[in-house]
């Protein structure tokens, strides 16, 4: 198995398209690339520890390949937006790509210079691409949240 993560606006929206992959073994969500140890939404929506909202996948590579899962995380959000997703907006929800390997990130950059130049969007695209630190899980009511609620709910 392996991990990927990715931030692109609501976390909630993007567990639920990453959960509902074959080949996805698991999903959570949470916070990564931030400052403070153990952050909560409330700190984490603050805009004051640096993290993005995140989903972090296990994935079984025999089944799906991480450039399948760039290929969902491209076509799931707007990544010409900068710090914001529809009507989420600070640095929380930026469009972000974390490794975990030396060969994630080398995908993720070709991914992105190929997402770029397909035409597709009418600005360049603003996707960070970092190395994943330390993951923080969100409070327990995050995870699942859609799938909870019979996918009722918004991502504000």
């Amino acid at each position: 198995m392996e991990k990927a993560t990715f931030g692109a606006g609501c976390f909630w929206h993007v567990e639920e398209v990453f959960h509902s992959l074959p080949g996805v073994v698991s999903t959570q969500v949470g916070y990564c690339g931030g400052v403070t140890a153990n952050p909560s939404y409330e700190d984490v929506c603050s805009q004051l520890t640096g993290h993005a909202e995140v989903v972090e996948v296990t994935f079984d590579p025999a089944v799906i390949s991480y450039e399948s899962l760039l290929h969902h995380f491209w076509n799931l959000h707007d990544p010409t937006q900068l710090n914001r997703q529809g009507p989420d907006f600070g640095t929380n929800y930026r469009s972000v790509i974390f490794f975990h390997s030396e060969e994630q990130r080398t995908t993720a950059v070709a991914s992105r210079a190929e997402e770029d130049a397909s035409g597709r969007h009418l600005r360049p695209i603003v996707t960070e691409i970092t190395s994943a630190g330390q993951f923080w899980r969100a409070e327990e009511y995050h995870q699942q949240y859609l799938r909870k609620r019979s996918g009722k709910g918004c991502c504000q």
